[in-house]
């Protein structure tokens, strides 16, 4: 009797053990980062002329894996600032631009080598923004606004540096349905705010508008800092009510990124034997 209790007892001790060693922890990857470059803007609801200048950016971004299966799905939300001011091609007119980008998406993961990972999901943002062109009397603003769901992919590999260990990344997202927002062609806003609301919103499809976010990361993992360097170039190109409006932007990426985990006083001692599962590295 006394034997069958104490193996019923080991037997305890090693599931509690086995469940305890199958316990995963995934760490939250922040990023701050600061963005400079060029930029061109071009919207013929405000003028016929393409704008050349230069674009600043604050962005933040976050990263997880998910609790439900944390070795195939990640989630990454992220926000962009930005600030552009251009010039005309004569360099005697000033317009600036300022958005606010936000999205979240969902991404399988799979290793296809052991350094690799490659990602793919969908995701949803919403954009809002407006253009000023102070030498327009009747209409010197245009306002941007959109609400749109695409397809977001990533190819990662993670390796090093001498001593350093480094992630490489790039990341994309494509729009592929939503709605946007733009008026009339000569359309005050004035006329609007009076209740001419038909034909502000419209269907958004690759075809009338098309984006491509595209971004390149090196993170450079020096302890618990993490320094990324990178490349964006995103793209956005609408068309509706026989208004064009388009923006490149080229900049480079500079920021700092950590890891860390959420943990009570109690979860320790159970962090310690839990299995860790990064979103990205």
């Amino acid at each position: 009797m006394k034997a069958t209790v104490k193996a019923i007892l080991l037997l305890l001790v090693a599931t509690a053990a086995t469940a305890k060693a199958q316990d995963v922890e995934r760490p939250v990857l922040s990023a701050y980062t600061l963005e400079a470059g060029s930029a061109h803007i071009a919207d013929t609801y405000l003028t016929p002329l393409k704008y050349y200048g230069q674009n600043y950016a604050l962005g933040y971004e976050r990263m997880q894996a998910m609790r439900f299966n944390p070795d195939r799905w990640v989630m990454r939300l992220r926000g962009r600032l930005s600030l552009e001011r251009v010039k005309s091609p004569a360099r005697n007119s000033l317009m600036w631009g300022l958005g606010l980008d936000l999205g979240w998406s969902m991404m399988h993961r799979w290793r296809p080598a052991q350094q690799w990972t490659v990602m793919a999901g969908g995701y949803t943002s919403a954009e809002a923004g407006v253009l000023y062109l102070s030498r327009n009397s009747n209409n010197p603003a245009s306002a941007k606004g959109a609400w749109t769901v695409g397809v977001s992919a990533a190819a990662v590999y993670n390796g090093r540096i001498g001593r350093i260990p480094f992630c490489a990344r790039y990341q994309a997202e494509l729009p592929l349905t939503g709605i946007f927002f733009t008026p009339q062609y000569g359309e005050l806003y004035y006329e609007i705010w009076l209740g001419n609301h038909s034909g502000l919103v419209h269907g958004a499809w690759p075809g009338n508008y098309f984006g491509l976010d595209n971004l390149a990361t090196v993170d450079l993992r020096f302890g618990r800092t993490i320094l990324r360097l990178g490349y964006r170039c995103d793209i956005l190109s609408s068309k509706a009510n026989d208004i064009v409006s388009r923006s490149v932007t080229h900049t480079a990426v500079v920021g700092i990124a950590s890891e860390w985990l959420s943990l009570g006083p109690s979860d320790s001692r159970k962090a310690e034997q839990a299995r860790i599962t990064s979103s990205l590295y």
